[in-house]
């Protein structure tokens, strides 16, 4: 079985999913979304979840610096609970600080363009969210 990742944002979700054994994260997607009229992706993921046969979900949860919870984390929080209605499975909440900058870094160093970046940031974050959540696990 294996374990989705996902990083939230107002206009996408990214997307991760694990190998089988849960060692390691590969970005899938980016599904666009409209947070405001909630609209998460419900459809697309659900294809995912099955496809994959995924049996967690791990949501990245942008704590501020000091710890504390903002508004996204707040969003985060709720969407976790979607989540766990809609598909019935298990949703963790991950700290995700600083996984976008982590992302950005990887593919500055893998010399991808700016405009190559803004496409494919956002799934590359869920893979390092998920990556994180996945070495704590073992």
């Amino acid at each position: 079985m294996r374990t989705l990742g996902l990083d939230l944002g107002t206009k996408t979700l990214g997307v991760a999913i694990s190998d089988e054994l849960g060692w390691t994260a590969q970005a899938l997607e980016t599904i666009a979304i409209d947070e405001e009229r909630g609209d998460y992706g419900l459809k697309r993921l659900r294809a995912i979840i099955a496809e994959y046969g995924v049996d967690a979900i791990v949501v990245g949860w942008p704590k501020n610096m000091n710890g504390t919870l903002g508004p996204r984390a707040e969003a985060s929080e709720r969407f976790a609970a979607k989540l766990r209605e809609e598909f019935s499975l298990p949703v963790v909440l991950w700290d995700e600080r600083l996984s976008t900058m982590a992302a950005e870094r990887m593919l500055i160093a893998a010399d991808v363009s700016r405009k190559k970046r803004r496409k494919v940031i956002d799934k590359m974050a869920a893979a390092v969210i998920l990556q994180s959540y996945l070495d704590r696990k073992r």
